[in-house]
């Protein structure tokens, strides 16, 4: 976990936002969009980790500066979602989320597609996935 190396100064002292609560705010963000399965690790030897909300900050990478933030998600979509509108979605439900929350100015939110689920009627773990290699 990195933290900001500048401080936002205020009348009381300074406060700094650490990247590990940027990543959890995003996650989590990102897992209430419609469409969206769950988090990805990302690409590991040649395969994608399907997380579950336990680890939100996983399949989220942040770059925290002074006031602002970019940030790359990791996804696997839901079997019948529109790919550019998930992605969409997840862009805005993040960029309000971290900015209400933080007050840091969003520069840009990557969204990687990482799997699709084909929901089994199974639990999360169980649920077959395809994923790009």
């Amino acid at each position: 976990m990195t933290v900001q190396d500048e401080y936002i100064p205020t009348e009381l002292g300074n406060i700094r936002i650490a990247d590990e609560v940027v990543a959890i705010i995003a996650g989590l963000a990102a897992t209430e969009v419609e469409g969206v399965a769950g988090m990805s690790g990302g690409i590991a030897g040649g395969l994608a980790d399907m997380l579950g909300k336990r680890n939100l900050s996983k399949g989220v990478k942040v770059e925290v500066g002074e006031k602002q933030a970019s940030i790359d998600v990791y996804i696997v979509v839901k079997f019948g979602a529109r790919i550019p509108d998930v992605a969409w979605n997840i862009q805005e439900n993040v960029k309000k989320a971290i900015e209400s929350m933080t007050g840091l100015e969003i520069l840009k939110i990557n969204v990687h597609v990482q799997g699709v689920s084909f929901g089994t009627g199974k639990p999360e773990e169980e649920e077959e996935e395809v994923r790009v290699k």
